[in-house]
């Protein structure tokens, strides 16, 4: 079999431009290794550009639901939902702190939960502990209620006291106060009332609710007679 001409000078012509090129193969290999390189740079800067948009998208849905939860769990409607509450609510809307003349209502929240989020988050853990109440029927009825009242106004009392009446003080301070418009005895314990560490709770335990009466302690009753 007869191989023609042109084929024999085509082969040659192949082999030999193969040849001639094969110093520069190492470099053509390492620019495509850089190219692959640079790619895969472009492609990793671009996903963690997405990783990072994620986490933002997420982490701001994340803070609007929560805050939406907090915004709807401080309203009065919900605060007062529970039967046990109703109780409370009457009280309050006899106060001052519901009805005045300025208008300003201090509303649940504003008393009961804090502005800061680390005590606003403890503040409402502790609330579902009130939700197991009402729910198991500790707190279902007046009677019940007003049997346990005591021992839940000493408890937020004492959460007042040692944040030195923090929720208070967003609306009330000593030093904003004129003294001189307030009566003689409120005059008289305002002005002392810094000096001696003593904070609003410590005189305002009936402000918006009414103030239980301590019960007597059953061990110091003296025995009844005959």
């Amino acid at each position: 079999m007869r191989i023609g001409k042109s084929w024999i000078m085509a082969g040659s012509c192949v082999w030999h431009g193969l040849c001639s090129n094969l110093p520069y193969l190492p470099i053509a290999y390492k620019r495509q290794q850089e190219l692959y390189a640079y790619i895969m740079r472009i492609d990793m800067t671009k996903k963690q550009f997405f990783v990072l948009v994620m986490v933002f998208v997420l982490g701001f849905a994340s803070f609007g639901g929560v805050n939406t939860f907090f915004s709807y769990t401080n309203e009065m409607a919900f605060c007062t939902s529970c039967h046990s509450m109703k109780i409370n609510l009457k009280e309050y809307q006899e106060t001052v702190h519901y009805k005045n003349s300025s208008g300003v209502q201090a509303t649940c929240a504003d008393c009961h939960v804090p502005k800061q989020f680390f005590p606003k988050m403890y503040a409402k853990l502790l609330a579902v502990k009130d939700i197991y109440h009402e729910l198991v029927g500790t707190v279902d009825t007046k009677e019940k209620f007003e049997a346990r009242r005591w021992k839940m106004a000493s408890a937020v009392w004492e959460r007042m006291i040692k944040t030195d009446s923090r929720e208070c003080r967003n609306c009330h301070q000593y030093q904003n106060m004129d003294l001189s418009e307030q009566d003689r005895m409120a005059r008289k314990k305002h002005a002392r009332a810094p000096m001696k560490g003593k904070t609003c709770i410590d005189c305002h335990k009936g402000i918006a609710h009414v103030e239980p009466d301590e019960p007597e302690d059953e061990d110091n009753e003296e025995p009844e007679a005959g």
